[in-house]
C-alpha cells in the first residue's frame, strides 16, 4: 500500500513539528510504507495531495488539523474531476480542532489512529462545495460552512496562541459574544423553503462538530447525501451566554431561537450587512454578500472504523 502523509508542521499552533519524530517511529513501528512530506506554505497541502493522487498512490494521509484536511480534500476533489479517483484519505489528528475526524469517530491517539490506516477499512463519505465569496470556480469541504457568529469566532482564535482546542474556541466565542451581536439579515434559500431574517450564525454541517467541541449537528450524518444546516436568530449578549453551554451539548435543538433543516443545497445572501464566512475553520471572506454551497454524495473515501 503506497502511502503518502502530508505534515503541516505549524498545525496545533506548532505542535505538529514537534510530533514528526513521533509520528515517524509510530508508522514505521506499523509496518507502513509511506513518504513523509512538510507543507511549506498555505495551500502547499492541496498541491501535494492532488500531486499524489495523480501519481496513484493508495494512501493520502492528512498530518494536522481541518485546515490540513480542508486543504487535502481539495486536492484530493481536483485530482478526481480529472479521472483520477484511487486514493484514499488516511486522518492523524493532531491540529487545533479536529472536529471532522470527529465527527467520523476516529481515534486522537496517534497509535490507534495508525493502526487504523494499517486497517485500511474504507467508507465513502459526502463532500461540500461552496461557490462564490471569492472562490468562483468552487471551494470543497470536509466539515462544514460557517456563516456568521462562528466565523468571526475563528478568526479570534487564531490570535489565542497559549492554548488550543476547545479551550481556545470556547475563549474566542465568550469575546465574540462582546465583539459580534449585530447579527445581518440573510436570504436563507433551501431545497424547500426560503429563510429570512437576522441570523446570529448559519452553519451548514457534513460533520457534526466545530471548534474542538461544539456539537452544532449532533444527527448530523457524513455519508446520507444532505446538509444539516443550524440556523440561529439574532439574539441578546446575555441570551448567547445561556445558549453557548447547549451548543457544547448539542442541545440548542430544543431552543426556539434555533432552527435545525437537512437540504442538498443552500444559498444565502446578505441583505443588510456582510457575512463573515468560514469552510473547515478556514477564514475565506469577512465580508461575503452570497454563496451557494451543493452537497456531493459519497465522493471521497476515507480510511475509517
Amino acid at each position: 500500500m503506497k502511502t503518502v502523509v502530508i505534515v503541516n508542521p505549524v498545525s496545533g499552533r506548532g505542535r505538529a513539528r514537534k510530533l514528526i519524530p513521533t509520528i515517524e517511529r509510530i508508522l514505521h513501528a506499523s509496518n507502513l510504507n509511506f513518504d513523509l512530506l512538510l507543507t511549506k506554505r498555505p495551500w502547499h497541502a492541496a498541491e501535494l495531495a492532488e500531486v499524489a493522487a495523480r501519481q496513484g498512490i493508495d494512501v493520502i494521509v492528512s498530518a494536522g488539523g481541518d485546515g490540513t484536511l480542508n486543504e487535502i480534500i481539495n486536492g484530493l476533489m481536483r485530482a478526481r474531476q480529472e479521472g483520477y479517483a484511487n486514493s484514499a484519505l488516511g486522518v492523524l489528528s493532531i491540529g487545533t480542532g479536529n472536529d471532522f475526524a470527529a465527527s467520523l469517530g476516529l481515534p486522537v491517539r496517534l497509535k490507534e489512529a495508525a493502526q487504523v490506516i494499517v486497517h485500511n477499512k474504507r467508507r465513502q463519505v459526502d463532500v461540500g462545495i461552496l461557490k462564490g465569496c471569492g472562490f468562483p470556480n468552487g471551494r470543497y469541504f470536509g466539515n462544514c460552512v460557517g456563516i456568521g457568529f462562528d466565523a468571526a469566532g475563528g478568526v479570534l482564535a487564531e490570535k489565542i496562541t497559549w492554548t488550543r482546542g476547545l479551550l481556545a474556541y470556547l475563549i474566542a466565542a465568550l469575546q465574540n459574544i462582546f465583539l459580534y451581536y449585530k447579527a445581518p439579515t440573510l436570504k436563507i434559500q433551501t431545497d424547500t423553503e426560503t429563510i429570512h431574517m437576522p441570523s446570529l450564525l448559519v452553519s451548514i454541517m457534513n460533520g457534526k462538530r466545530i471548534g474542538g467541541g461544539f456539537w452544532t449537528a449532533p444527527n448530523a450524518s457524513a455519508d446520507d447525501g444532505l446538509f444539516d444546516l443550524c440556523i440561529a436568530e439574532e439574539v441578546s449578549r446575555p441570551r448567547m451566554l445561556t445558549l453557548l453551554p447547549h451548543f457544547l451539548k448539542g442541545t440548542q435543538i430544543n431552543q426556539p431561537e434555533i432552527q435545525m433543516k437537512q437540504s442538498r443545497t443552500v444559498k444565502i445572501t446578505a441583505t443588510n450587512g456582510v457575512m463573515p464566512i468560514q469552510a473547515d475553520g478556514e477564514i475565506l471572506d469577512d465580508a461575503c454578500l452570497e454563496v451557494s454551497i451543493k452537497i456531493l454524495p459519497k465522493q471521497l473515501e476515507v480510511i475509517g472504523v
